[in-house]
């Protein structure tokens, strides 16, 4: 993933708002976001840019990712889909899921609102 070139356009594309990092050692996924939980509880909406997410649920919060640039295969419930841009798919509370992508975008909309404490990563062995 082109870090820097991300970075600069989330920046351009989305001023003001908080970028935040996955990881400083093994950046796999950058995030903007636009419309965060703290303004109102039942919804956020963020861009994901995605190499790679790790598999992970939400209790409370359905989400539905839409992709905007390049190709994103979206595991849920380890069935495979292939989205492309337009395409979309919405993921249930209680649905593991993870996504793979090639410095792919992503709308992602959070109903309820994403918190960090609703995210909830999976162990690969109990996968």
């Amino acid at each position: 993933m082109n870090i820097n070139k991300v970075i600069d356009t989330l920046k351009t594309k989305y001023p003001g708002k908080k970028i935040v990092l996955n990881s400083k050692e093994n950046l796999t996924e950058i995030l903007c976001e636009v419309d965060p939980t703290p303004l109102h509880p039942e919804k956020s909406t963020a861009i994901s840019v995605i190499d790679m997410t790790e598999p992970h649920y939400h209790n409370n919060s359905t989400e539905t990712y839409e992709v905007v640039k390049g190709n994103l295969t979206l595991l849920v419930d380890g069935k495979p889909q292939l989205l492309s841009v337009g395409h979309s798919a919405t993921i249930y509370p209680g649905q593991i899921h993870s996504a793979t992508g090639d410095e792919t975008w992503v709308k992602v909309t959070s109903k309820l609102g994403w918190t960090k404490k609703d995210h909830i990563l999976v162990e690969e062995k109990s996968l």
